[in-house]
């Protein structure tokens, strides 16, 4: 179904989990694939998303853990 002009589509939960995965297990991970993981999550999920919460937090915890690493 094509989207209308001023419609908004969003992504499947779990095709954005599946890419918020994909740029966050790299060990080598930078801060730059932290704020593409984030942008993903704000763009693409509902801010009530029970989804985007856990992701969220689960962002804010692997930063922690990079940010001690450094």
């Amino acid at each position: 179904m094509p989207i209308k002009k001023g419609e908004t589509h969003l992504l499947t939960e779990a095709t954005v989990e599946k890419k918020f995965r994909g740029l966050v297990s790299d060990p080598n991970r930078t801060e730059d694939a932290f704020d593409k993981a984030e942008e993903l999550l704000e763009e693409e999920l509902r801010p009530e998303s029970p989804l985007r919460h856990r992701l969220s937090v689960e962002l804010e915890e692997l930063r922690e853990a990079n940010n001690a690493k450094s």
